[in-house]
């Protein structure tokens, strides 16, 4: 199915110094955010605890804050609403000191004078543990990205490989500053998230430079800029295709998935939206920085072929006797 209409041919190269810019903006505010505010780490890998309340009409929030941060051990609660107005999330960086406790029935008694509701949920994550997670998570996110590039690099010619690894890093990269815009916290379920994006980036590039490569055989075009336009406009109906599907199914998911999936399905949205844009107007850019030379490679692959015919003849005289 074509999404346009056949033998297409879009000049996407004619505004790359402006797509490029465009994402060294983005980059850079992004890089600055992460230096200066940081990721704001969730219970997953921080420690700490989450009771969720629901009340039987409107909770009043700022009374709820007040009565809480009159003691001590609440002194750092966050109360957000939680999908409606009935429902709130309380967040607390530390443990209960009394393990023994139970979070929610201290909760309902010192919110006994806010109104009528019931305790929910209570999720309870020591701060080793929270700890422990975020370094297996840190560690599980290098390997794959280490894993993938590994691939990426014996995949392809090593411009190629570049171009991939930056688009990748690219992605990457504007995905958290996002992250960090929208106060998304970092848990097991963004972790999760990200490495989607990564595949989901790598495949759509993938899919570009397989048909760079398609078109730099057969075509007898020497300008990159040609082929590369080329390339990308007949994927551009695949491309289409399956990030507008992608994206609606994201989109539902974070209108009607509740909020508790609303920053796993943000991440998504927006890391859909970047991988898509980098697949079209940022990968194959790179191929430009690097000076790749379309006569130099194709006369590369020339040799790799010549080479093998001769070594294929080779085999069959050894094989048949003669040598």
């Amino acid at each position: 199915m074509n999404f346009f209409k056949e033998n297409i041919n879009v000049n996407f190269m004619a505004i790359k110094k402006y797509t490029f810019t465009l994402s060294i903006v983005c980059l850079v505010l992004a890089m600055f955010l992460l230096v200066s505010k940081g990721l704001n780490f969730g219970i997953d890998f921080q420690g700490g605890t989450i009771v969720q309340l629901k009340y039987d009409k409107k909770a009043d929030i700022s009374l709820i804050r007040q009565s809480l941060k009159t003691h001590e051990e609440f002194s750092n609660v966050i109360v957000t609403e939680f999908g409606s107005e009935e429902e709130v999330i309380i967040k607390l960086s530390n443990v209960s000191k009394n393990i023994s406790n139970d979070m929610g029935d201290i909760v309902a008694k010192i919110l006994k004078n806010t109104g009528n509701f019931e305790v929910r949920r209570v999720d309870i994550v020591g701060a080793k543990v929270g700890g422990e997670l975020r370094e297996a998570g840190i560690l599980a996110f290098s390997l794959s990205i280490l894993v993938i590039i590994i691939y990426i690099t014996l995949r392809f010619e090593w411009r190629f490989s570049i171009a991939s690894i930056m688009a990748l890093l690219h992605d990457v990269g504007i995905t958290i500053g996002a992250i960090i815009i929208f106060n998304i916290d970092v848990n097991l379920d963004i972790l999760a998230a990200i490495l989607t994006i990564v595949g989901y980036s790598l495949n759509d590039t993938i899919i570009v430079f397989d048909r760079i490569r398609e078109k730099l055989k057969d075509s007898k075009n020497a300008q990159l800029k040609d082929i590369v336009n080329e390339a990308i406009s007949g994927t551009i109906s695949r491309t289409t295709l399956t990030s507008l599907t992608t994206f609606f199914v994201v989109l539902t998911l974070y209108l009607f998935g509740g909020e508790i999936l609303n920053g796993f399905s943000l991440t998504l949205l927006v890391g859909v939206i970047v991988g898509t844009y980098s697949s079209i107007f940022i990968a194959a850019s790179f191929l430009f920085i690097l000076n790749f030379d379309v006569l130099k490679y194709r006369k590369s692959e020339y040799d790799k072929v010549k080479k093998k015919k001769e070594n294929d003849r080779l085999r069959e005289m050894y094989e048949g006797g003669v040598v």
